[in-house]
């Protein structure tokens, strides 16, 4: 699927919430099933600086798509960073690398964050980026 059609997948699934309390509580819950890494995974190697809580980014390559499966210890930066690395799994290292996940400001994610939340988020995507920069082929 492209991150256009991802984007439209994920903006749909969240714009019928009535407000933004809604909105995350969606989040939350949603978080609540999302896969827990592995303790073995949550290195200091794939720690996103910056965010109030722990937040950890694993980024994979697998049959030329990228692949990222995050945790964190608060169920709101895991829910958001979770919607986030579904936005962009499954996409090529230049569609990663050329794409911003905008769909959360659509939706009035981030205008509801604190600014230590905002700012692990915006580390999360340039560490999601800055990933598939680097493994896009020359």
């Amino acid at each position: 699927m492209s991150l256009i059609a991802q984007r439209d997948r994920l903006i749909a699934e969240l714009e019928p919430f009535a407000d933004h309390h809604e909105r995350f509580q969606y989040v939350i819950d949603r978080a609540k099933h999302a896969p827990s890494l592995p303790a073995e995974l949550k290195l200091d190697a794939f720690l996103i600086e910056g965010c109030t809580s722990n937040l950890w980014l694993v980024p994979t390559i697998e049959n030329g798509v990228c692949h990222f499966r995050c945790d964190a210890d608060s169920l709101i930066t895991k829910g958001i960073a979770s919607l986030v690395c579904e936005f962009y799994t499954g996409a090529s290292p230049a569609e990663v690398a050329a794409t911003d996940a905008d769909f959360l400001a659509t939706v009035g994610i981030t205008q509801h964050l604190s600014p230590n939340r905002r700012n692990g988020l915006t580390n999360l995507v340039g560490k999601i980026r800055a990933f598939a920069k680097v493994a896009t082929p020359a």
